[in-house]
């Protein structure tokens, strides 16, 4: 597979300066590195970003995550390999990535649910973090870059 484009990040001067630098700033909110690679992960594979799904699934797997976990984040709903504050964070994802699936797009439910687990700067990282693995997947899927081209 051949990418249509190089990536636009790094076509235009500070671009991806730009989006990393986003990402280092939700750091200082104490969202479990895990935690985020996991929200990264779901989002890619509900967006189809091959680059963004191998990535992240690869950066877990070196986090030290087990198989079980990593091959189960399509149907974390079904299986017990996350705790309840990884499962609000992945319900949030998916309502924030799948934004015209549905008239209310998060739903006061769980919305409430990930505010049962993370405080206010908590919550805002998670925002932030879906909202810019959004951004990169869609770059991604845009212009087909191919699995591995990354690193």
């Amino acid at each position: 597979m051949q990418a249509r484009l190089k990536n636009p990040v790094m076509l235009i001067p500070g671009a991806l300066q730009a989006l990393l630098a986003l990402d280092k700033s939700t750091e200082a909110a104490d969202v479990p590195y895990v935690t985020r690679k996991l929200v990264h992960l779901r989002a890619s594979q509900i967006n189809g970003c091959s680059v963004c799904v191998d990535m992240h699934a690869r950066e877990l797997k070196k986090a030290g995550e087990k198989d079980e976990r990593i091959f189960a984040v399509s149907a974390w709903r079904q299986t017990p390999y996350f705790t309840e504050p990884e499962r609000a964070a992945l319900a949030l994802t998916e309502a924030t990535t799948r934004l015209s699936d549905r008239a209310d797009p998060v739903p006061d439910p769980i919305w409430d649910e990930a505010a049962r687990h993370y405080d206010e700067k908590q919550l805002a990282a998670l925002v932030v973090q879906i909202a810019l693995i959004n951004a990169f997947n869609r770059l991604n899927a845009a212009t087909e870059q191919p699995v591995g081209a990354w690193g």
